[in-house]
């Protein structure tokens, strides 16, 4: 048995230094720096991915090799952002979206309707398909938490409300039907719940504490599910986090991510693994997260599938793919300028009223809080709901506050980011 198990370590190891993350092929680009917001696969060919800003989804069954769209919003009344998709077999799937809606196909992505769900969850963040009939699902990342579940393959659902536990949630990975995570922020900090009996009831069993922080993603080590990983998407000036449990999600030890909107976490090992978010593509670390190397290759990265030491997949601006093979990118460009939020300060420093206005290019959510100069947690200043193309003004009276340097932080669809401010 060591034997066996010294030459499978050997091999991940060769393998995976022969390795090495490429753009797929004849995957369609984002421009203006937005993403896919999801990638997913159920084996090495057959694989869907979820583009958000530009709403539509894509299926490969060649192993990312080439592409076909099998949907976008145009087929849709009103407009959506696509944020997850997540599927039971080769032919029953699902779509989560930001705005109120999420679909199920039942021949492989060719066609998708819309699932009624009672009451309507405001939006689907996360989604975990185990077992052979158990979908679950949970959201929003502007708030309120919800957890939604079906055991009959997404014919009839329950929403549970999760404001008991958490503001917001966006993310949920089940080991079994009964025994699962679901991961976002509450009042004191970034969180992880626990549940072992099917979301009956849950437990807390992290938080970062420090508020405005999200635990973003969760990753169970392929093999051995006592091995669990988490990105910590934070705010500025603050890096985000790498979480780590040895033993099942008990105990975490953090430490500091390539960047502050940490998202996209994966790990072929318990040493090597990637990290990127909003503001960077791929970060190598081959010391379990002590320190980290720009690969320089990606941008904008959200989601990390591992399917083998030498295999995996992730999406960004567009789909990439870790393998031994050569892929043949010559028809994809990357845009890789930053899409933020056109903001506009009336001033700055400012006396007691802050006021800006903000160019919405379309339908979107918006939180938006103040920080201190240290990126300390204050109050959120405003929950926001645009419907259309908008060019909205928003003025806050901050006469209580001390003199000094803040930081005004906005979470969107498509990221966050945040201004300096002075109070004087």
């Amino acid at each position: 048995m060591k034997t066996l198990q010294l030459l499978f370590l050997i091999c991940t190891i060769q393998l995976s230094a022969q390795a090495s993350w490429q753009m797929a092929p004849n995957a369609y680009s984002n421009p203006n720096g937005q993403r896919f917001d999801d990638v997913f696969f159920l084996n090495e060919n057959l694989g869907w991915a979820a583009n958000g800003y530009y709403a539509a989804v894509y299926k490969t069954t060649d192993g990312g090799l080439s592409w076909t769209e099998q949907l976008n919003e145009s087929e849709l009344p009103g407009g959506y952002y696509f944020r997850n998709i997540e599927f039971l077999d080769a032919n029953i799937g699902f779509l989560g979206t930001l705005n109120g809606s999420f679909f199920k196909t039942v021949d492989g992505g060719s066609s998708w309707t819309e699932v009624s769900i009672s009451p309507n969850p405001n939006a689907i963040c996360g989604l975990d398909a185990v077992g052979t009939s158990t979908i679950y699902g949970c959201g929003a990342y502007f708030s309120p938490a919800h957890i939604i579940k079906s055991t009959d393959s997404g014919d009839t659902w329950t929403l549970t409300d999760m404001s008991a536990y958490a503001n917001a949630l966006v993310e949920v990975l089940f080991l079994d039907e009964m025994h699962g995570f679901a991961s976002g922020k509450n009042f004191d900090g970034g969180l992880i719940l626990e549940t072992t009996d099917g979301g009956s009831t849950w437990t807390e069993i992290y938080n970062t504490n420090s508020p405005g922080d999200y635990v973003w993603k969760l990753q169970t080590l392929p093999g051995n599910n006592d091995i669990m990983f988490g990105s910590v998407s934070s705010v500025t000036p603050n890096l985000g986090q790498l979480i780590k449990s040895t033993n099942g999600g008990q105990t975490w030890t953090s430490y500091d991510a390539p960047e502050t909107d940490i998202q996209a976490v994966g790990f072929i090992s318990e040493t090597q693994g990637w990290m990127g978010g909003h503001t960077t593509g791929f970060y190598e670390t081959l010391d379990g997260g002590q320190t980290w190397t720009n690969l320089n290759i990606g941008n904008n990265l959200n989601r990390i599938v591992i399917l083998s030491p030498s295999l995996a997949y992730a999406s960004g601006t567009t789909v990439y793919k870790f393998t031994e093979d050569t892929l043949s990118n010559q028809n994809i460009e990357i845009d890789d300028s930053e899409d933020k939020l056109d903001i506009t300060l009336s001033r700055n420093p400012i006396k007691d009223v802050l006021e800006f206005t903000i160019d919405f290019p379309s339908d979107d959510n918006l939180v938006i809080e103040l920080y201190d100069v240290n990126g300390k947690y204050i109050k959120q200043l405003s929950r926001d709901i645009i419907l259309h193309h908008t060019l909205k003004s928003y003025s806050f009276d901050l006469s209580e506050m001390e003199s000094g340097v803040y930081f005004v932080n906005f979470h969107n669809n498509s990221g966050r980011s945040s201004i300096k401010i002075v109070k004087r």
